[in-house]
């Protein structure tokens, strides 16, 4: 990161979210979670505030724990078309990152409700404004992989059987 984009976020918060696949190398459905604390009802990528000195991924693994009971794979993160952060508001930025699970999510104190979604439902959801702005990357990586089973051959959205 240059010097100027890296002063541009030292005045800000940073906040962590996981979109979490079923399958980080071929995923077709990512982890919702509907807010159940203000502003409420509203559909976002699990995570939350970073704490002082703690690195983005020990924030993200620590966020998951608390919100959703498990224990988080954290992999690549997904950067806005333009680089750096994802704009929340003035004074906070969010960085999403690829991750996975190994147990199944559950709702905790923050949330009402958790669904896996594809690609094709995630627009109907009333999702955070922020997180809104990461559904075209989102929809085009899970496209990508539903099309690369299709052209090899699955017609209901799993990779193709090993033939050994």
């Amino acid at each position: 990161m240059d010097k100027r984009l890296k002063e541009l976020h030292l005045d800000k918060g940073l906040v962590v979210g996981a979109l979490i696949v079923d399958d980080v190398l071929h995923p077709s459905r990512v982890l919702a979670a509907r807010r159940s604390t203000p502003p409420s009802g509203r559909w976002e990528f699990p995570g939350g505030k970073a704490e002082a000195g703690e690195s983005t991924q020990d924030a993200l693994v620590r966020e998951i724990r608390e919100e959703l009971g498990v224990r988080v794979d954290v992999g690549q993160r997904l950067d806005p078309p333009t680089g750096g952060r994802w704009p929340i508001s003035k004074s906070l930025e969010m960085e999403l990152w690829w991750c996975t699970v190994a147990d199944e999510p559950s709702a905790g104190n923050s949330h009402d409700e958790v669904r896996w979604v594809n690609g094709e439902d995630l627009d109907a959801l009333d999702w955070l404004d922020a997180d809104r702005d990461a559904l075209p990357l989102l929809v085009a990586a899970l496209r990508t992989q539903e099309e690369r089973w299709v052209e090899c051959g699955s017609d209901v959205g799993l990779p193709p059987a090993d033939p050994h």
